[in-house]
């Protein structure tokens, strides 16, 4: 008898299997972490063949810590980092280049170069519910097909697949070169600039002004059903892999906001705030995006606005490891709480340009308001607090958009263990934020997603009957105040922007 169901989170920083029991509780659980490739200033690369790799070796060690084989399982879901690109050969099922990352700004040239051809920067809005940016997979495998010696050849003789990281996982998982699936799903389709979210189907005729041959795309499939069955050869075979959503979707899933107006807020690498608008895909007309939030076998595709926040927990890395002023990523609140306030430094992290809401590939990062005052734990305090206003300002662009004021902010991610941060947040915002007692959403959205397929769970009532609150803060700090630090951060962004020079 079937006992659990899996997940495999593969995300920017690492890959990780998940067994969750009936209530959505962990079992048991394995993680691996991989390379970040930078083979420039502005490139973000992983290599495909590492994360196949650690992928069999998570799956393995998760079975083997909760004692339980193929035969226990109910289903496998899949979530993944999003906009990162893969090409690689049907045949051998070798990638043609390293993966290229969301982070990733190679392609802003272009991405220029197609909004000159008329519409600009939302040439393809919308269609796409996106923006022309570096951001999207699309202009990657664009660039992919480019540079890499024969590869459009080779492309256009009908030899090469792309996809999002779902899609190299699921051909994979479901055999390789011998009969693997080359299916993607809506969530992580919408965020390649190729899918009509009206449709949800590949447009023919974007894929021709990118120069990508429609025979290297995926199937588009619903974020449930039964896609196949795992490889004979491995860990999961047998397994229906049943579910995919991307990463930020699965964590909407996860924190089963199901209705329209629910929204959460994940922590990562970056920060990815998603609120359901239901069947209706609402154009933003304030630096956000629309996408899809899921869509479960035939039923009506539900809908997104989503602020994405390209640097956050990956500056909190950066502080430890190019800086050096932290030991370890846990150690940044103690430092933070040695001081009372930021001194008046602010920090932002525009290493990859500015993301929602402001979409501005010129930008770099900036520490502005420095004085001799200011110390480590300022520095500390700094990095933490721009994580929140970014937020803010993204919260500001959805409200406006929605025409609905957020009520409270449920959030998810490695960040929200630091309550100094969380505190901050329900001040900055000035409303309550709450964090589950299941933390590790995205994969259980992807667990979900596959369980609802099997009949592991009966239908979204159940699902929304486990989530549980785990933590409250409420926001205490005066509006003044607020108000005012608000203002500071603004005038720190300005001074980030017409930074990069075009021979830059």
């Amino acid at each position: 008898m079937t006992r659990y169901v899996a997940a495999i989170d593969q995300g920017t920083t690492s890959t990780r299997c998940i067994l969750f029991d009936p209530a959505g509780a962990v079992v048991a659980s394995a993680q691996e972490e991989h390379r970040q490739l930078f083979p420039r200033a502005g490139w973000v690369e992983h290599d495909p063949v590492e994360i196949w790799t650690n992928t069999r070796e998570v799956v393995g060690l998760a079975l083997a810590r909760a004692n339980a084989v193929a035969g226990d399982l109910a289903a496998v879901g899949l979530t993944n980092q999003r906009e990162t690109a893969v090409v690689w050969d049907r045949h051998t099922g070798e990638p043609v280049y390293n993966a290229i990352v969301w982070q990733d700004t190679r392609t802003d040239a272009i991405c220029q170069q197609l909004g000159e051809l008329g519409g600009g920067a939302d040439r393809y809005k919308d269609r796409t519910g996106l923006p022309l940016a570096t951001y999207f997979a699309g202009p990657k495998v664009t660039w992919v097909l480019d540079n890499v010696d024969g590869a459009r050849e080779r492309a256009e003789r009908g030899d090469l697949l792309m996809g999002t990281i779902d899609s190299w996982l699921l051909w994979n998982l479901t055999g390789g070169p011998d009969g693997g699936l080359h299916l993607t799903d809506v969530t992580n389709a919408s965020r390649t600039l190729l899918m009509d979210l009206h449709t949800l189907q590949w447009d023919e005729s974007i894929a021709g002004d990118l120069r990508i041959p429609t025979s290297m795309l995926p199937e588009i499939r619903s974020n449930s059903e039964v896609y196949g069955e795992g490889r004979k050869a491995g860990a999961l075979a047998g397994v229906p892999v049943a579910g995919s959503l991307g990463d930020q979707q699965a964590a909407t899933f996860g924190q089963v906001c199901f209705t329209p107006g629910t929204a959460k807020n994940t922590y990562g690498t970056g920060n990815f705030l998603l609120l359901n608008t239901g069947e209706t895909a609402v154009r933003s007309e304030n630096g956000l995006l629309t996408t899809v939030c899921y869509r479960l076998g035939e039923e009506q595709p539900v809908y997104a606005l989503e602020g994405s926040i390209a640097v956050t927990g990956s500056l909190v890395q950066w502080l430890r490891d190019n800086l050096r002023v932290i030991g370890g990523a846990g150690e940044i609140e103690a430092v933070a709480r040695s001081v009372e306030d930021n001194g008046g430094a602010y920090f932002v992290p525009a290493f990859s340009g500015l993301f929602a809401p402001h979409w501005r590939s010129d930008a770099r990062g900036a520490l502005v308001g420095l004085t001799r005052y200011v110390d480590r734990g300022h520095l500390a305090r700094a990095v933490l607090e721009s994580t929140a206003y970014q937020t803010r300002e993204v919260v500001e662009a959805m409200d406006a958009d929605s025409g609905v004021p957020l009520r409270e902010l449920r959030v998810d991610g490695g960040m929200v263990v630091n309550e100094l941060l969380m505190q901050f947040q329900a001040d900055v915002l000035g409303v309550d934020v709450v964090r589950p007692r299941i933390a590790e959403t995205t994969a259980l959205g992807a667990a979900y997603a596959a369980g609802l397929a099997v009949g592991f769970w009966s239908g979204l009532d159940e699902l929304t009957a486990q989530w549980a609150e785990d933590r409250r803060w409420t926001p205490s700090m005066p509006v003044e105040q607020r108000e005012r630090y608000y203002r500071k951060w603004q005038k720190a962004v300005a001074r980030t922007l017409d930074w990069v020079d075009e021979d830059d």
